[in-house]
């Protein structure tokens, strides 16, 4: 038998030694991805690589000693190699168990070559067919990375898709060519750089998962931050799932807590209770149903353990879908809920481990248990502007029983003494009249007073006539004593809400008394405008001596009327702020929205 090949040059040697340690380096990456990330696939290439690197040892053995039993084991490793990559083609794509049939496979590589080179004679009969299943294998392979890049859209499977398509052409020219000499070097550095592309496309492959995982954490991340609606938010978390690449669907499963109706501690009972709130995708169905069978069969584990639990196998009636995961969905440390995903592809998430998974559920109930503090503070804030609302409307309410009691009652009965004064008058002589005159004067006086105060109390002007209607006589009321009010009014205000409308008028109210109390001002200006659709803006400037250094720095003790003014506007969401006028004086500005604006909201 002459197994002899030509004499072998320093380069082929060189060449071959350099695959090796690309080679083994290749199986030592797919190690570190496999303990990195707990994908079997990642430990199917690396034994796959590490057989590989092992048929070149027994190549450059053979190449250095000529003696057969290498030759015969490099036909050996080719085919177990051509399996190993096989075996690890069909893993990434579907779920695969060992068969004991599959031995027979196993056996074939060293029983074929044994008859091939020992009892035939034959190199080629040996090699042919170790190659072509080698070729065929990276064919596989490269198939199983076009199919993963059809269903996720990764630029790095294609590129590894054809990477291995012209390696598995390369590998047919072996026992024509390399194996004759023919293509030495360079068949080996070809092969070396097929490896490196190779090399550089899984870690591409594993950037672009990485890089996918941090984008949904971010933007579920986001979702905390966003004030978003409970009722709103879990179809927001649904649609950020579906942009997770090779997802097709995503459905929200949840069920009642503590606190909550028909809440239950048991997790079957809650599992029976729960609904799909949201659904998305290819889940859309699912909207508002209770989880069929099998559905429950893969919930039931993540209420009662708390962990992720996958499904990567052929498409089922009950749930038609290559993958399928539901993932736990924590509040207060305790299961809520689950997020379920699906796709087609046997493991959308290449790179990424369960303990993602986890964090993706995890993120997902920070989001809702965010949302539903956000909306039970927006309940709470709207209960208290309610009851500060129902305060301010009590507290008109008294001045306008006091502002009546006072009107008709308190002035009728000094009217009805004055009258009976004037009728005493009448009657005694002048100097006892001269001094009922005088005392009705006082009294007089002291009704003008009362009715004065009891108009302040209630205005009866805005009651009757209108916000603008009132604000002009209220100006025309302050104005005179060396003091000039421009006002600055439309003829028709935005429509707001009563309570708005009287928080309006105290506000110009109690702002144009303190210019006529303490401003010492000449001039004063009154604007009121819309300067946005659903905004009413007021504002009082003048040009007197402006606010005290304690107020302008936000001490309102020392201003009881503005620390009234604030709480009264803010009642019915409206603002106020204090500064300086362009004239050096006080300047005085109030924000309320208007009816159409809370519409908007």
């Amino acid at each position: 038998m002459d197994l002899s090949v030509p004499q072998v040059a320093a380069t082929e040697l060189a060449a071959a030694y350099f695959q090796l340690i690309i080679t083994t380096a290749l199986a030592l990456l797919a190690v570190r991805l496999f303990r990195r990330y707990r994908k079997s696939y990642f430990r199917d290439w690396a034994v796959a690589w590490g057989i590989y690197a092992l048929r070149l040892g027994a190549i450059i053995v053979f190449l250095h000693t000529s003696i057969p039993v290498w030759l015969y084991w490099h036909q050996v490793l080719t085919g177990w190699t051509a399996l190993a990559l096989l075996w690890a083609a069909l893993s990434f794509g579907r779920e695969i168990r060992w068969n004991s049939a599959y031995w027979v496979l196993v056996l074939f590589p060293p029983v074929w070559s044994y008859v091939a080179i020992y009892q035939m004679d034959n190199f080629l009969l040996a090699a042919g067919p170790a190659v072509l299943f080698l070729s065929v294998a990276t064919l596989a392979t490269g198939w199983a990375f076009l199919r993963y890049h059809r269903e996720a859209s990764s630029a790095a499977a294609r590129f590894l898709a054809l990477c291995l398509f012209l390696w598995a052409l390369h590998h047919l020219d072996y026992p024509f060519l390399r194996a004759r000499g023919i293509w030495n070097p360079w068949g080996y550095y070809l092969d070396v750089l097929f490896e490196l592309a190779v090399g550089g496309g899984i870690l591409l492959l594993v950037q672009e998962d990485l890089d996918e995982g941090l984008r949904a954490l971010s933007a579920l991340s986001a979702e905390l931050q966003s004030g978003r609606p409970r009722n709103e938010l879990p179809t927001a978390l649904i649609s950020q799932v579906l942009e997770l690449r090779a997802v097709r669907g995503g459905a929200l499963f949840w069920s009642p807590g503590p606190g909550e109706a028909d809440a239950s501690t048991d997790p079957e009972e809650r599992l029976r209770i729960g609904r799909i709130v949201a659904a998305g995708g290819a889940c859309l169905e699912w909207q508002g149903k209770d989880p069929g069978p099998g559905l429950a069969r893969l919930l039931g584990p993540v209420f009662t353990a708390g962990e992720p639990q996958v499904r990567r196998e052929a498409s089922s009636a009950e749930i038609p879908h290559t993958y399928v995961a539901a993932l736990p969905i924590l509040q207060r440390q305790r299961v809520s809920g689950a997020l379920v995903v699906v796709g087609e592809a046997r493991d959308p998430f290449t790179a990424l481990d369960d303990s993602f998974l986890l964090t993706l559920g995890q993120q997902i109930g920070a989001a809702l248990r965010n949302a539903e503090l956000n909306q039970s503070l927006a309940d709470r804030t709207d209960e208290l502007e309610r009851l500060q609302e129902r305060m301010v409307q009590r507290h008109e309410e008294e001045r306008d029983r006091i502002s009546r009691e006072l009107h008709d009652e308190t002035a009728q009965v000094l009217a009805a003494v004055n009258l009976r004064l004037g009728l005493l008058q009448e009657r005694v002589a002048a100097p006892d009249a001269e001094g009922l005159e005088q005392a009705r004067g006082l009294l007089g006086d002291g009704i003008r007073s009362i009715r004065q105060v009891a108009r302040n109390l209630r205005p009866v002007a805005l009651d009757d006539l209108g916000l603008v209607s009132a604000l002009r006589a209220l100006v025309r009321d302050l104005s005179g004593r060396g003091l000039v009010i421009d006002a600055r009014l439309p003829d028709r205000l935005p429509e707001l809400s009563p309570a708005a409308e009287l928080a309006v008028y105290r506000a110009v109210q109690e702002g144009l008394a303190n210019v006529v109390r303490h401003a010492d001002a000449e001039r004063a200006l009154l604007s009121v405008r819309e300067p946005e659709p659903g905004i009413l803006r007021l504002t009082i400037q003048d040009d007197g001596a402006g606010y005290p250094e304690q107020v302008r720095a936000g001490e309102l003790r020392h201003s009881s009327g503005l620390a009234g003014m604030r709480e009264r506007l803010a009642a019915v969401g409206g603002t106020v702020s204090w500064g300086t006028s362009p004239e050096g004086g006080a300047s005085l500005e109030v924000h309320v929205e208007t009816r159409r604006g809370r519409e908007n909201e």
